[in-house]
C-alpha cells in the first residue's frame, strides 16, 4: 500500500504550474488584454463579413485557373528581372552594412558620436518599410529596376547592419587582444580578427537578407521600382485572372528555390 503521508509531502513539494501574479503583474496583463481587444476592435474585424466574402474569393480563384502559360517568355524575363533586382540590392546593401557594423558596434566604433550616428541610421533604414523606400526613388530616379535595387539596398543595410554590429560585438576578444598586443592598428584588427570570426554569422544573415529581398522585390513592382510585380498589377488591373495566376505561381516557385539554395548553402558554410 502506499504511504498517504509520504504522498501528501510529494504532492507540497511539486511547484505551482503557474506562479500567482502580484497586484501589478495582474493590473498588467488586465491591461494588455484590454488593448488587444481594442486593436482587434480597431481593425474591424468581422466574422459575418468573413463568410459572406468566401463566394468571391472562390469564384475568382475558379477565374484564375486553369493558369494562362501563353506568355511564359515575357514573364521567364520579368522574372529574372526581379531577381537581378534582388541580387544586386542584397551585394550592395551588404557591402555598405560592414563599414556601418564597425562604427555601429560598441567594441569596434571609434567614438560614442559615431555610434549613436550610425546606430541612429541603420535603425531608420530598417524602420521605413521597402515600399516606401521603392515610392521615395521612384520619384526621385523615376519608374524602372534602379529604384528597386536602391530600395532594396537600403533596406538590406537597415536589416543587415544590425545583425552584423551585434555578431562583431559577440566575436572572440582574445585574437583582438594579441593583434591589439603586437602593435595592430584598428583596421587591421577588424580585417585580421573581428571579421574573420564574425564571417559565419554574416554569411547566414547575407542569405536571409537575400531571400528577403527576393520576397520585396515582388511587391516593389507594384508601385513601378521594376521586377514581376509591375505585371500582376497589369494582370489584375485587366481582370486576366489566369495571367495572374501563372504571375502568382512563377513567384511561388522562385521564392522556394531561392530559400531552398539558401538554405542549402547555410548549412554547408556554417
Amino acid at each position: 500500500m502506499s504511504d498517504p503521508t509520504r504522498e501528501t509531502r510529494h504532492t507540497r513539494d511539486l511547484p505551482d504550474r503557474l506562479a500567482r501574479p502580484d497586484a501589478l503583474s495582474f493590473t498588467l496583463y488586465v491591461a494588455v488584454a484590454a488593448f488587444v481587444i481594442w486593436c482587434f476592435q480597431a481593425a474591424e474585424m468581422s466574422v459575418t463579413t468573413f463568410v459572406e466574402g468566401i463566394p468571391s474569393m472562390g469564384r475568382l480563384a475558379g477565374e484564375m485557373f486553369p493558369p494562362a502559360f501563353g506568355r511564359m517568355e515575357s514573364i521567364g524575363a520579368t522574372m529574372l528581372e526581379t531577381f537581378q533586382m534582388a541580387v544586386v540590392g542584397t551585394v550592395l546593401g551588404v557591402a555598405l552594412s560592414i563599414p556601418f557594423a564597425v562604427m555601429a558596434a560598441r567594441n569596434q566604433t571609434p567614438n560614442k558620436a559615431v555610434y549613436y550616428l550610425a546606430r541612429g541610421v541603420i535603425t531608420f533604414m530598417r524602420t521605413v518599410p521597402d515600399l516606401i523606400w521603392a515610392i521615395f526613388f521612384v520619384i526621385t530616379v523615376g519608374l524602372g529596376p534602379f529604384a528597386g535595387v536602391l530600395a532594396l539596398t537600403v533596406d538590406t543595410l537597415g536589416f543587415c547592419g544590425r545583425f552584423f554590429a551585434e555578431t562583431m560585438e559577440e566575436a572572440d576578444p582574445g585574437p583582438q587582444e594579441a593583434l591589439s598586443a603586437l602593435g595592430a592598428r584598428r583596421s587591421g584588427i577588424i580585417l585580421g580578427a573581428v571579421l574573420p570570426a564574425a564571417m559565419p554569422s554574416m554569411v547566414a544573415t547575407s542569405l536571409f537578407a537575400l531571400e528577403k529581398a527576393t520576397r520585396s522585390s515582388v511587391v516593389l513592382g507594384l508601385v513601378g521600382a521594376g521586377g514581376i510585380g509591375i505585371e500582376l498589377k497589369a494582370a489584375m488591373d485587366m481582370f486576366d485572372y489566369n495571367e495572374a495566376a501563372t504571375i502568382i505561381l512563377s513567384i511561388f516557385a522562385l521564392v522556394i528555390v531561392v530559400e531552398r539554395t539558401s538554405a542549402a548553402l547555410r548549412a554547408r558554410l556554417i
